[in-house]
Parts: C-alpha cells; sequence; structure tokens
C-alpha cells in the first residue's frame, strides 16, 4: 500500500503570500485523498509571515505554533502533518528543508549570520534532509544570475504544481546530474487551491514525525503525483502539463 504526502504547502501564519490556515490547508488536503502533509512556510530570509522583530525564540515558535495548529486539525482526521520550511539562501533561490523541529532552531540562534554551507551542515548533523525546490523557476523576485547551490542539497523538487512545463523539464535535466533524490511538491498557498491533488510522493508507509519523513525520504524508492497522476518514475513527457 502507498500513502501520498504532499512536500511543499505555505500557511498564510507563516507565509506573508499564503492565503489559508495551517488547519484549513490539513483539510483540503485531507479531503483530497492525501495521508499527510510537510508545512514548508518560509523561513526568515524569505517571505515569511512571522514578524522579524521578534527575540529568536519567539520567532522560531511562530513558525511551529502554525504547525501546531495544522496538526490539530490533523489529528482530529487521522492525518499526518509535519513541520518543515523554505530556506531562502539568497537571490530569491530557495532549499525545502526537511527532518529538523523546533529543538534544533532554537539551539542554533546564529542561523541569520552563518553561511549556508554552514547552515546546511548542521541540518545534515542533525538528520536532516535538503532539497532544493524549483531550481528553474523564473519570476520577478528570483535572480537567475545568482549560484544554484545544487553542491549543498541532498535533491531538487523536479515537479512543482506552480511552475511552467519547461522548468520542471529543466528541473528532470538537472536531477540526472548526479545521484539527488527527487520529489514532487505543490507549492500551494491557498486551500481552495484547483491544483491540490496534482502533486506529491508516495510513501509505502505512513510517517508522523520530521525524523521519519527524512528517513523515509533517504530510505524509500518514492512514486509520484505528477499532473494528478500516480507515476513510478520521474519523465520528460510527464511534465508537459
Amino acid at each position: 500500500m502507498e500513502y501520498l504526502y504532499e512536500t511543499h504547502c505555505h500557511s498564510r501564519q507563516g507565509s506573508l503570500c499564503a492565503f489559508s490556515t495551517a488547519a484549513e490547508m490539513v483539510r483540503a488536503y485531507a479531503a483530497a485523498g492525501y495521508a499527510g502533509l510537510v508545512l514548508t512556510d518560509h523561513f526568515i530570509f524569505g517571505n515569511t509571515a512571522v514578524d522579524r522583530n521578534l527575540p529568536w525564540k519567539e520567532r522560531m515558535q511562530g513558525y511551529y505554533d502554525a504547525y501546531l495548529d495544522g496538526k490539530r486539525a490533523g489529528d482530529a482526521l487521522d492525518f499526518d502533518v509535519i513541520f518543515g520550511f523554505e530556506h531562502q539562501y539568497g537571490g530569491g533561490k530557495e532549499m525545502l528543508i526537511y527532518g529538523i523541529g523546533l529543538d534544533f532552531l532554537l539551539s542554533n540562534p546564529d542561523i541569520p549570520d552563518i553561511p549556508v554551507d554552514e547552515f546546511v551542515a548542521r541540518v545534515h548533523a542533525a538528520g536532516g534532509v535538503a532539497i532544493h525546490a524549483h531550481p528553474y523557476r523564473k519570476r520577478y523576485y528570483i535572480q537567475m544570475d545568482s549560484a544554484t547551490r545544487m553542491d549543498l542539497v541532498d535533491g531538487l523538487e523536479v515537479y512543482n504544481a506552480c511552475n511552467y512545463p519547461n522548468e520542471n523539464q529543466l528541473a528532470l535535466t538537472l536531477s540526472q546530474t548526479g545521484d539527488f533524490l527527487l520529489t514532487s511538491g505543490g507549492d500551494i498557498h491557498d486551500c481552495a487551491d484547483p491544483r491540490i491533488g496534482r502533486a506529491g510522493i508516495y510513501l509505502p508507509r505512513r510517517v508522523s514525525t520530521e525524523q521519519e519523513f527524512a528517513r523515509a525520504l533517504k530510505e524509500c524508492s518514492c512514486a509520484f503525483q505528477v499532473a494528478g497522476r500516480h507515476v513510478d518514475t520521474l519523465r520528460m513527457e510527464d511534465l508537459t502539463e
């Protein structure tokens, strides 16, 4: 049996560009047949809704409170909600961070001051995973001439439901240059978005914590939800929509 998980979605509690609460997102994904989701709100350098002027502990608690809102809704629905975040590391380029929790964030208050190399090294030391989000997305807020740090990440998001097809196809080509973990994510910001159901990964078992999700990514051969279809292997023809 396989279980479908969204790997990339946002809440208005953590992401300034989102429209729905974490609980609303959870209910929408549960209704769409998912087993769970990873809440990946924009982190400190991105389009965050958490007040940057708060002390570090309160700032980190703000991201975690969004997750807890979703988790309460998920617990009532037998739906797995997992903490993660989307880390903007320069020029609008972003990584999805999985496998670490509030304790890690609270014990690393110097994250704003360290280079991305050191940040990812600490994530790895804690058992976490870094996946490059939409590496070929072209938008006004992304500086395309800034370095894309594929040398640091464990994998990349090949299918993003909010990307143009050519952007996803370029990501698939990039994935073939190394031994990368691959993911599919919706990048959804609104519980009424019709693209809910178009993206995700299939895991062979339920996972309920950030550590379990990271281990499953590293250990399992995942199938993918791509444009609303189950596919075992990501192929160029699957990314034309």
